[in-house]
């Protein structure tokens, strides 16, 4: 690479969601310059590997100790832009700390000292995607409204992976997979009960589509509950798939549902069917945008609250019965 090419510093997004609704604004900034040294670095950079947004992807050290050394490290890039897509000041003085000479970012918790460009946040919020699309805008670069692609290279051993895990869930060959993901990182909040969970799982066998249960580890007891409520129990990967297989395996799927989470945005960015619960959380700023993306969101008088937890009884997500859920996942894996 050219010695004399620019270097961009990119601290990518936090959250696995966020990261791909990242995703249009990224490939803009690569496209505008193919000749720039861009290096990414983010708790969900890894996944981005085979994306054509950066030439080097580094994981974000989790502890302080590491990310001084880590920083330290950067700071020796001699960086002639840093572009901070999450709004805390951690992210934002860390930019700093590289040494960057223009460093653009949100002006948000009292970071403006620590930034070259505070670009103002939009007042009323916009769409995630198109905020993140407007930290381009003192580069003069326009992202176009658009939805997030990820593409899945070619990785037999990984396929292989996948079928192997499959198999051992007792999910048949040729079976139209119905995810059924059960957690999300926000709070209690954004979860539909296991029982309706159960209840959609009938209503799918019944419909000749087979559920799976995804989630993490953390999921595990309530891939419990929803087996115990089920007369037929679905197969379940809850917390036995990882990171790295997450999109392979999405993309088996005939149709997603989840509440409103990380996994939604992938799905649909690969172009798997998505039926997104939303409850506490706004879907005009946080919904997956795909063309095979739906959101189902009762109106309540209480939502959206942004809160973690429901201090009263979750009228929100206790509203959404298993029938509509089912209706909808039928017409989107038919399309």
């Amino acid at each position: 690479m050219d010695a004399t090419a620019p270097v961009i510093l990119v601290r990518s997004p936090n959250w696995l969601g966020d990261t791909v609704m990242a995703l249009p604004a990224l490939s803009i900034l690569r496209g505008a310059m193919p000749g720039a040294r861009i290096t990414l670095t983010g708790r969900w950079a890894a996944l981005l590997a085979g994306q054509g947004v950066a030439d080097i992807l580094l994981t974000y050290p989790p502890h302080s100790g590491e990310r001084r050394r880590f920083n330290r490290a950067l700071a020796q890039e001699s960086a002639d832009l840093a572009i901070v897509f999450p709004n805390s000041f951690e992210s934002a003085l860390t930019a700093r700390r590289w040494r960057a000479r223009r460093r653009i970012g949100f002006d948000s918790d009292g970071r403006r000292p620590l930034l070259t460009d505070a670009v103002p946040l939009p007042d009323p919020r916009r769409h995630q995607i198109d905020e993140y699309a407007i930290l381009l805008e003192p580069l003069g670069l326009a992202v176009p409204a658009s939805a997030p692609s990820f593409r899945l290279g070619a990785d037999p051993a990984a396929d292989a992976e996948v079928e192997a895990l499959l198999d051992q869930a007792g999910v048949g060959r040729g079976a139209r997979l119905v995810g059924l993901h059960l957690g999300a990182a926000f709070g209690p909040s954004k979860l539909w009960a296991p029982e309706s969970f159960a209840r959609l799982a009938g209503r799918l066998a019944d419909a000749q589509l087979s559920p799976l249960l995804l989630g993490a580890e953390a999921d595990r007891d309530a891939a419990t509950a929803v087996a115990a409520a089920c007369r037929r129990p679905p197969a379940s990967l809850v917390g036995r798939d990882r990171p790295a297989l997450l999109p392979r395996l999405l993309s088996r799927l005939a149709c997603l549902v989840s509440a409103d989470t990380g996994v939604a945005h992938l799905a649909a960015a690969i172009g798997v069917p998505t039926v997104t619960l939303f409850g506490p959380t706004d879907p005009r700023l946080t919904g997956p945008r795909a063309p095979s993306a739906r959101v189902i969101s009762h109106a309540v008088a209480c939502s959206p609250c942004f809160l973690a937890s429901c201090p009263i009884e979750h009228p929100c997500l206790r509203g959404i019965e298993a029938g509509e859920v089912e209706r909808e996942v039928r017409r989107v894996a038919a399309a």
